[in-house]
C-alpha cells in the first residue's frame, strides 16, 4: 500500500477522482495528505470531509520557490509519503521537490503531450485544427509538462467544438486516466527508461486499458 499526497490549488476535481478510486476497496494506495498553496482552494474542504489531513502552505509566506517547496517536502516526509499527485496545482516545482521524489511525482495535463504544453491548451488545439486532443499523465521533471509519459487518453475534436465543450469531454477522461496511471505506478508496472516508460502489462491487459482510454466519438 502506497502513501499518496495530492497537491491542489483549486476545486480538485482530479483529486476527487483519485480519492474515489482509492476508496474503491482494492486500490493499492491511500491518500495521507492534501496540500494547497491557497487557503481558499475548494478541494481542501472536500478532503477534510473525507477525514484526510490537509495543509495550507502559501507560497507568499516564503522568500523563494525553493524554500516553499522545502516546507512542502517536510510535510511529505512527516506523513511518510511515497508518491505525489499534482491535481490542478498551479505552481512549477523546484529541484528541491523533484530531486527528493524523482520519478515519484505525477501530473496530469489536458493535452496529448508533447503537443500543447502550458496553459490555454484547448484553444491552441482548436486554433491548430488538430483532429484529436486528449490528456496525459506524466512524471514530473525539471521542465514544465515535459517528463516521461505514463498514459494518455485520446478524445476526438468534433464539429462545433469550442474550448468549453472540448475541455469538458477531456476532463471526463482525465478522471479515468489519472487513477489508472496511479494504479500502474503503485503496482510497479511502469519501468522508466530515460525519456520513456515501458508498461509491464500482458497484451490483453494493455488492450483492455486502451479500450477505456480512447474516445470513439460515440459520446460515451
Amino acid at each position: 500500500m502506497k502513501n499518496v499526497a495530492i497537491l491542489i490549488s483549486g476545486r480538485g476535481s482530479n483529486m476527487v477522482a483519485l480519492l474515489d478510486a482509492m476508496d474503491g476497496g482494492d486500490f493499492p494506495a491511500r491518500c495521507v495528505l492534501v496540500v494547497s498553496n491557497l487557503a481558499e482552494a475548494r478541494g481542501l474542504a472536500v478532503a477534510a470531509a473525507r477525514g484526510i489531513p490537509t495543509a495550507v502552505l502559501s507560497h507568499k509566506d516564503y522568500p523563494s520557490r525553493e524554500e516553499h517547496d522545502g516546507a512542502i517536502l517536510m510535510r511529505l516526509l512527516e506523513h511518510q509519503v511515497d508518491l505525489v499527485c499534482l491535481a490542478g496545482y498551479m505552481r512549477v516545482l523546484s529541484p528541491v521537490l523533484i530531486h527528493a521524489f524523482r520519478n515519484r511525482i505525477l501530473n496530469i495535463h489536458p493535452a496529448l503531450l508533447p503537443a500543447f504544453p502550458g496553459l490555454h491548451v484547448q484553444k491552441a488545439a482548436l486554433d491548430h485544427g488538430v483532429r484529436f486532443s486528449g490528456c496525459t499523465v506524466h512524471l514530473v521533471d525539471e521542465k514544465v509538462d515535459h517528463g516521461p509519459i505514463l498514459l494518455q487518453a485520446v478524445v476526438p475534436i468534433l464539429p462545433g467544438d469550442d474550448e468549453a465543450s472540448l475541455s469538458n469531454r477531456i476532463l471526463a477522461y482525465e478522471h479515468r486516466l489519472y487513477p489508472a496511471a496511479l494504479r500502474l505506478i503503485c503496482e510497479d508496472k511502469c519501468l522508466v527508461e530515460g525519456r520513456t516508460v515501458r508498461l509491464l502489462l500482458a497484451a490483453d491487459e494493455y488492450r483492455t486499458l486502451l479500450r477505456d482510454l480512447v474516445d470513439t466519438g460515440s459520446g460515451r
